[in-house]
């Protein structure tokens, strides 16, 4: 290399290098040297979720602290607080609690709220210059996720990461797999079952004098708009999958569902959805939360060449020889998922997980709509405001604005929507 060849790239590594600094000096504070943390929603998936995090740091070898929490109810903000050794006063209470959060000098925020306030939340911290973690799913409509695509575009843009709790997409066994049949060790996909079955979630009876607010978000696990019903809730790990491996969302669903056994909040008790990938490719969509009955969450597909299951047991009729690279997996995927997001901050190269955990939500609203529906629901219904759908701009009451200002009426328990009447 001569002279000025050198000058020249001893100029794009330093420049490289001043970019990378820039972007981690948002990390690190002036003079510290470790990330601050805060929590908003400290309820069981919040808190575990801040144990991953903290786990992640520790892999990494980094200093964490947390710095503030924040909870609808102020109890629980304070009890997350103190075992983290926060003060009080960091300890946000009630529906604007997010706000009061975001103003403090956290610079990464892990959301586990009910998924209704997701768009509302991640908005606000990517406007505020936070790095994110956030539940999944991320809407319970079409509008709330269409949001969050156009939040994550411009996160995009700030150079901020975002990290979505779709947990498989980090573990070791699932990315072999999506990287086999990515490089075709299956062939095609045109066919598959995705699913998860178990016994009913918990729920709440309503207090004395209780709010409707402070009702739904003690059960939020049973009303559509809290969380999407249980096929957007806890469903949309499957078909997160199914988009994965596919490499893109289906373009219509058909199916039902029905309620047999709940009595409290509006949801279904089991779906059953077709989703159409394209002209050879179905797959049949399933979940049941009813008590005494067989439970299995699990992913299969047959491929033109062979099948496989999500993470294991791939079986190929080809000949292809496909290396398959190890995929580092550190004390199980909930960690490995932040191990990723403090990764991408640290060494400046952000990451984003929004359109790909908006579009799986979008794909199990679909599946919702179609079965509380009993019509065909194409995906541009929800994504495409040329297609005049209704359902475009189905927006769910109460909204998080709602709540925000206090006007919140609870939907009646046990009124259900009836296929051909909704």
């Amino acid at each position: 290399m001569d002279r000025r060849d050198f000058i020249k790239k001893s100029a794009k590594a330093t420049a490289s290098l001043a970019a990378m600094t820039s972007l981690t000096s948002n990390v690190y504070a002036a003079g510290s040297d470790k990330f601050r943390v805060g929590l908003i929603g400290c309820g069981g998936r919040g808190n575990g979720a801040l144990g991953n995090c903290l786990a992640a740091a520790k892999h990494l070898n980094v200093n964490m602290e947390v710095i503030a929490t924040a909870d609808a109810f102020q109890h629980k903000a304070e009890a997350t607080g103190k075992r983290h050794k926060v003060p009080k006063e960091r300890c946000f209470g009630g529906f604007n609690s997010y706000k009061k959060l975001l103003e403090t000098d956290v610079n990464v925020v892990l959301m586990a709220t009910p998924p209704i306030f997701r768009p509302i939340h991640l908005e606000a911290a990517i406007e505020a210059g936070k790095h994110v973690f956030m539940e999944k799913p991320v809407a319970v409509d079409p509008p709330g996720g269409r949001k969050i695509i156009a939040v994550g575009e411009r996160a995009r843009d700030r150079g901020l990461s975002i990290v979505a709790g779709t947990q498989r997409r980090h573990s070791s066994g699932y990315l072999k797999t999506a990287y086999a049949v990515k490089h075709g060790a299956i062939g095609k996909i045109v066919g598959g079952c995705v699913m998860w079955c178990q016994s009913a979630l918990w729920h709440h009876k309503r207090k004395p004098g209780e709010s409707d607010a402070d009702y739904l978000v003690r059960n939020w696990v049973s009303f559509t708009e809290m969380s999407g019903d249980h096929i957007v809730e806890q469903h949309v790990h499957n078909l997160d999958i199914a988009n994965w491996y596919i490499g893109h969302p289906p373009v219509n669903a058909i199916g039902f569902g029905g309620r047999a056994r709940r009595q409290t909040g509006n949801q279904f008790d089991f779906f059953s959805i077709d989703f159409q990938y394209d002209d050879e490719c179905h797959i049949h969509s399933m979940c049941r939360q009813i008590n005494g009955t067989y439970g299995r969450a699990s992913e299969f597909f047959t491929g033109t060449e062979g099948t496989t299951w999500g993470g294991s047991k791939l079986k190929s009729s080809n000949n292809k020889n496909i290396a398959v690279p190890n995929f580092p997996e550190h004390g199980g995927a909930y960690v490995q998922e932040h191990i990723a997001l403090l990764d991408s901050i640290i060494k400046g190269k952000p990451i984003n997980e929004a359109r790909n955990v908006a579009e799986s939500t979008l794909t199990a609203i679909m599946g919702r709509i179609a079965a509380y529906s009993g019509q065909l629901v194409r995906w541009k219904d929800l994504t495409d405001s040329s297609s005049k759908s209704p359902w475009y701009n189905l927006a769910l009451k109460p909204s998080t604005e709602d709540f925000e200002k206090g006007a919140v009426q609870a939907p009646p328990d046990d009124k259900v929507s009836i296929p051909g009447k909704a």
